[in-house]
């Protein structure tokens, strides 16, 4: 069910409120794009800003929206495991296909810890994907405890945020390859598929979906030449996202198409001049504007 190019849905606001007219008409949008599917209420859709009651209102109108014609992910992460489980509860009861749990930030649990945390989260019914991102939660979850999770039958994937393509097979090896390894990083999409992952949670695929999901059906036909030329014409646009905080930088790029306003919560901010600029040109050079 969990493969292709899977948007981290952004979470649009008007005058610092969740806009569900303009969150419903995405949902729409990724759907008539060819996006795989949605993950609301991650980090892109800024999730560490959101209110609990603004968290499972934004779960509740994606997983209605999409109405089944394209699965939903719902973020469901915490460093608190009880905050954590009543997340996943709700997402489970509004409806969603999967949680997207993250490995707990800040207060740096052991390996045993996350085996804890990850177990109570499953034991809530809903079928769980791993969010290992190192880079921001600073806890690495190795592959031999990735590999003891994969043994529960309610956790069945990864979104590998780490970067290292050699987690792939690393991962593949001890968590099977039925195990589903999702890339987190917009820019090695390409070589993490090719190492056997099946799949992106994209942030640029707020902007490109339709071009994202045609990337990820490319690279998953094995046909990697092909794969390449698209990357060639992706990757300016992937970089500019990335110059700042990549939720800006998809807000911005949506504003541009008339999706969304480009709105963020502090402590983000809009873009630059300069970031916009560069936007604009890889938006340009993808095919996206004129």
């Amino acid at each position: 069910m969990f493969k292709g190019s899977l948007p981290a849905l952004v979470t649009p606001f008007t005058n610092g409120q969740v806009d569900t007219d303009a969150l419903k008409k995405l949902v729409d949008w990724h759907v008539d794009q060819g996006s795989h599917g949605l993950v609301p209420v991650g980090t892109t859709g800024e999730s560490p800003t959101l209110s609990h009651a603004e968290h499972d209102l934004v779960v509740e109108t994606v997983v209605a929206q999409a109405a089944g014609r394209i699965p939903v992910i719902a973020g469901a992460g915490s460093n608190n495991t009880a905050e954590t489980v009543r997340l996943v509860q709700a997402a489970k009861k509004a409806g969603a296909d999967a949680a997207l749990v993250v490995t707990p930030y800040y207060n740096k649990p052991t390996q045993r810890g996350l085996i804890t945390h990850f177990t109570a989260a499953a034991e809530c019914g809903l079928p769980i994907i791993i969010y290992n991102i190192p880079p921001r939660s600073v806890i690495d979850m190795t592959p031999d405890t990735m590999g003891e999770l994969a043994k529960h039958p309610m956790i069945i994937g990864v979104k590998d945020a780490t970067a290292d393509l050699s987690r792939v097979p690393k991962q593949r090896q001890r968590c099977g390859a039925d195990f589903i390894q999702l890339s987190g990083e917009d820019a090695t999409a390409l070589g993490f598929n090719a190492h056997g992952g099946v799949g992106c949670i994209s942030v640029t695929a707020n902007v490109a979906p339709g071009l994202l999901a045609d990337f990820q059906e490319t690279t998953l036909r094995g046909d990697y030449a092909k794969a390449l030329t698209m990357l060639d014409r992706i990757m300016p646009l992937h970089e500019a996202i990335f110059a700042e905080p990549g939720l800006c930088g998809a807000k911005y790029g949506m504003s541009l198409l008339g999706l969304c306003s480009d709105e963020v919560r502090s402590p983000l901010t809009t873009l630059t001049d300069d970031t916009k600029a560069q936007i604009k040109a890889g938006m340009v050079h993808a095919g996206l504007l004129n």
